[in-house]
């Protein structure tokens, strides 16, 4: 499956942010009424820890929405490495509009940053293989696009973005299909062209799935060695991708078996937003 563009997510970071500015401000920020509405103001956004950066078009779309008065100056883009204490952006506008935007903008970036960061933690970890690290659905509801798009500012992959894109073919699809072979026919039948990956939990279920004409098969929690033996039965006929067991520890093991690729579902699931600040001058 192809990454996300950014150029794709246009509608989807302005209802993200749409979203975002409603359950905050809602009926309108009270205490931001304290400041008179014609004074201006200056902000600076720093980090406190290291990071890879992700979400500057949402930060961009939050002030866009809230008052186009309000100017972005980035010192950074998306993909980029930044240091602890390094600058990030300044902001100059309405005092009132850089305090009202200020937590959903860095919502946004904090989270998807996060996201960004252990992307590339991982990849790093692994960069001299050939392998492919892929997220999964395991994202924030309503954010998916977003976590996958900073993904990708990581240097790893994106699985199938929902259920309509790819077929994956669980245990319990194989069983009430009535079989690997009949579950990946009716796939074939129901969507041509559709990618058709199957999850399988022995070396048996491979030789079944290659036979029946898998594009991606999924190594279900196999061990080591069954997993290098998977790569030589299949000998390039599929895709392979590791699944299940996979953390700092067994990461590089599993990528040196041979296979395509490896799925983590920690990567959006367990997100550490990155620890930001701004600061206010006027």
């Amino acid at each position: 499956m192809p990454n996300l563009r950014l150029a794709d997510l246009t509608a989807e970071i302005e209802a993200n942010v749409r979203r975002a500015l409603l359950e905050d401000i809602g009926s309108g920020d009270i205490t931001a009424q304290l400041i008179p509405a014609e004074r201006l103001a200056q902000a600076t956004i720093i980090t406190r820890d290291d990071c890879v950066i992700a979400g500057t078009a949402w930060v961009d779309a939050v002030f866009r929405q809230l008052d186009p008065r309000v100017a972005v100056h980035w010192q950074v883009k998306d993909g980029q490495r930044a240091q602890a204490n390094q600058v990030l952006f300044h902001l100059e506008g309405p005092a009132r509009s850089l305090l009202t935007g200020e937590r959903s903008a860095l919502n946004f970036l904090q989270m998807l940053s996060g996201v960004a960061t252990r992307a590339q933690f991982l990849a790093d970890m692994v960069a001299d293989t050939q392998v492919k690290l892929l997220d999964t659905r395991k994202t924030l509801p309503g954010l998916r696009l977003a976590q996958k798009y900073a993904v990708t500012c990581g240097g790893c992959h994106n699985h199938r973005i929902g259920l309509f894109d790819a077929f994956l073919i669980k245990e319990n699809h194989i069983a009430a299909s009535g079989g690997i072979a009949q579950a990946i026919n009716a796939a074939h039948k129901i969507a041509p062209g559709k990618p058709v990956e199957v999850e399988v939990e022995s070396l048996d279920e491979l030789k079944q799935a290659l036979e029946a004409g898998a594009d991606i098969v999924m190594l279900d929690e196999l061990s080591l060695d069954d997993m290098r033996e998977a790569v030589r039965l299949n000998a390039g006929k599929a895709k392979l991708e590791a699944s299940g067991g996979v953390n700092e520890s067994t990461l590089r093991v599993i990528a040196e078996t041979g296979v395509d690729y490896i799925s983590i579902g920690a990567m959006t699931k367990d997100v550490k937003a990155v620890d930001l600040s701004m600061r206010l001058s006027l």
